[in-house]
């Protein structure tokens, strides 16, 4: 029974780690150094010759190339995207407020104990 991973979404837009983008490199690696093996193999043993021995010889040629372009690609894809969390959420609009709802100031003032006025 395989296990599936499920990939836990990000919440930064982070490139992926660096092992396991090296990880990811070398795999795509080896299988189209695999594909190329298999390429050179095939052209040799197959017989008797025809056209489909040059693709199989144009893929043993062209396939380290290939290869290397594909490897250095991987960790270019950009990975997750942020997205702005004011995007999604929408602010409550404010009620209306009417007179008698208005907070009530009450102002204190000090005045000298000796004033005759007070």
């Amino acid at each position: 029974m395989k296990i599936r991973r499920r990939e836990t979404p990000s919440a930064t837009s982070l490139e992926a780690a660096p092992g396991d983008d090296e990880t990811a490199r070398m795999k795509q690696y080896v299988i189209t150094m695999a594909i190329r093996l298999a390429c050179l193999i095939l052209a040799v043993v197959i017989q008797p010759w025809g056209w489909y021995t040059f693709v199989f010889a144009a893929g043993f040629i062209f396939l380290p190339w290939v290869a290397v372009m594909f490897a250095n690609q991987i960790g270019r894809t950009g990975g997750a995207q942020a997205v702005s969390p004011e995007l999604a959420l929408e602010a409550p609009k404010p009620e209306a407020r009417t007179p008698e709802d208005e907070p009530r100031v009450i102002q204190i003032t000090e005045t000298a104990k000796d004033d005759p006025q007070a």
